[in-house]
């Protein structure tokens, strides 16, 4: 057994896009040969679905990510967004607990960053998604685990 990662896009009508993971690495690394022209300008949201592997045959879904992706004019993952993702994500690492109160003062700047990471970064599918991604990933007889 192992796992493996699919990609997908979601299209404003809630339709998928598989995309190759070896394409997504290469967006995610700021490949300047590698864009996607369709997505110029908009912010898409995407599912990254790690699954358990059996015979190099997928037998369930251990968990999905749910995020957006921003992409700038040319259909490149635009690295401003990206940075700025980055900084709220170490943001969200909670204080020590020395550091956690000073003085009667609660830090709680890691909340807040979480909070904002997830309004801005992440997203909540519908039962329908869900449904979809399984019948996506397994065919007709989806085994979500």
């Amino acid at each position: 057994m192992g796992t493996g990662l699919r990609v997908f896009l979601l299209n404003d009508d809630d339709s998928l896009e598989r995309l190759p993971l070896a394409k997504f690495e290469r967006l995610r690394r700021g490949d300047p040969k590698e864009s996607l022209p369709q997505y110029a300008g908009k912010r898409i949201r995407y599912a990254l679905v790690v699954v358990e592997m059996e015979n190099r045959r997928p037998v369930a879904i251990i968990m999905v990510q749910y995020s957006y992706l921003y992409f700038d004019s040319k259909g490149r993952i635009d690295p401003v967004e990206r940075e700025k993702a980055a900084t709220l994500a170490v943001n969200m690492v909670p204080p020590s607990p020395k550091e956690g109160q000073i003085g009667g003062i609660i830090n709680a700047h890691h909340r807040f960053a979480k909070k904002h990471y997830e309004r801005r970064y992440t997203w909540t599918p519908t039962q329908e998604i869900v449904e979809s991604i399984a019948a996506a990933i397994f065919g007709k007889h989806p085994a979500v685990g």
